[in-house]
């Protein structure tokens, strides 16, 4: 028999249905579902309810925290260049005085966002805590 009969012979050929059970459950399931959640979503309101506050102290807690996080690589930065000799006297204590001076503004905005110093420290997960 020609590779042309066989192919005309397999196209003539029906093939059964599906098994309910088998290869259509995932489609019910995964259509089942969908419906559930559509009932569900049309019976909630659409709008997001925004507290103006909760917004704005997340928004401060979230760049405070950045902040911090660009103040503490400074001060590794810096201890980085006083041990390897970098920096003369004088630098340093500039370099000292102006980490200082930045530390205390980044409490002093914190406590004004009414955030603990535990707020800025962000748990990452398996990698442990930002600070």
């Amino acid at each position: 028999m020609s590779s042309a009969a066989n192919t005309a012979e397999a196209a003539n050929q029906s093939f059964p249905s599906p098994d309910p059970a088998g290869v259509d459950a995932p489609l019910r399931q995964a259509s089942l579902l969908a419906e559930l959640l559509e009932s569900k979503v049309a019976g909630t309101s659409r709008r997001i309810d925004i507290d103006a506050e909760r917004v704005q102290r997340g928004l401060g807690q979230l760049v405070l925290t950045l902040v911090k996080l660009l103040h503490v690589l400074l001060e590794r930065q810096a201890i980085r260049r006083m041990d390897g000799g970098d920096l003369g006297d004088d630098d340093i204590e500039q370099l000292g005085l102006t980490l200082m001076r930045q530390a205390e503004e980044i409490d002093r905005l914190r406590r004004i966002l009414g955030l603990e110093e535990e707020d800025l420290n962000l748990d990452l997960g398996p990698l442990g805590k930002l600070f």
